[in-house]
């Protein structure tokens, strides 16, 4: 009898599907030798058994394949985009009061979601793709993926406020985790700052100037972990090139 950490599908007492390692590979989780890994970690199961056995044949049609938990569509081809978010519209698939969503602009046919959220007066890097289980680890606290803004405050920033904002701000949610904020210019009476978060709270950025006394004109989120949107223009999209994916999936620890 198997033991209780291992599972045989249907599919491979009928020596027919896929193995997982390929699967899972095909589902956007790395390489095959990282998704061999992830197996032999025991992270992966299979209709609510943990598989730890390299090759086991599972169906992607009818079986469920769950990493760390979370269900992976895996009769999808995993997709990625950056789109450069303008200002004036929803960070959302569809809004009940017909206001415009990134999805007007986005155009690419399939089943595709924004990662995150800028909100509607905000601008800039917004990823977009059909892969369920990357979005959650890149949103998800636990990864800490870093999250790049520029912000234009009105007024001069004193050191004071620069310490307060790099220590932790108190909010609705509690005290966000330490930033990396600097200066990086000026613009009339305006300041330029530039901050690094891996936090993901509503309106965060705005609301951390808020706390301080400080009224943000405008908002640009340029980086999100290793993707930039250095030379794309503001609404447009495109693709992920295979090593920008690379890049992604290596900081997501998938590789």
């Amino acid at each position: 009898m198997p033991g209780d950490d291992i599972f045989v599908p249907v599919s491979l007492e009928r020596v027919r599907g896929e193995r997982l390692q390929k699967v899972l590979a095909a589902a956007g989780l790395g390489s095959r030798r990282a998704c061999e890994q992830i197996i032999a970690d025991g992270r992966v199961s299979v209709n609510g058994k943990v598989v730890t056995v390299q090759g086991t044949r599972v169906d992607p049609a009818a079986d469920a394949v769950e990493v760390d938990g979370i269900r992976l569509d895996t009769q999808v081809e995993p997709r990625y985009f950056l789109l450069h978010k303008p200002p004036g519209y929803l960070t959302t698939m569809e809004d009940p009061h017909g206001r415009p969503t990134v999805l007007d602009i986005f155009k690419e046919n399939g089943r595709f979601f924004p990662v995150g959220r800028l909100d509607m007066e905000s601008r800039g890097l917004l990823l977009i793709t059909n892969n369920g289980f990357v979005a959650h680890r890149l949103t998800h606290p636990r990864f800490r993926i870093d999250k790049t803004y520029v912000a234009r405050v009105s007024g001069q920033v004193s050191p004071g406020v620069l310490r307060q904002l790099r220590e932790g701000v108190e909010l609705e949610e509690g005290r966000t985790s330490p930033a990396r904020v600097r200066v990086v210019g000026r613009e009339g009476d305006s300041t330029v700052l530039e901050f690094v978060i891996h936090q993901g709270w509503k309106r965060q950025i705005r609301r951390m100037c808020e706390a301080v006394g400080l009224r943000v004109t405008d908002l640009m989120r340029t980086r999100l972990g290793p993707l930039t949107i250095a030379g794309l223009p503001e609404g447009r999209w495109r693709e992920l090139r295979p090593s920008e994916v690379d890049a992604l999936l290596n900081v997501l620890r998938l590789q």
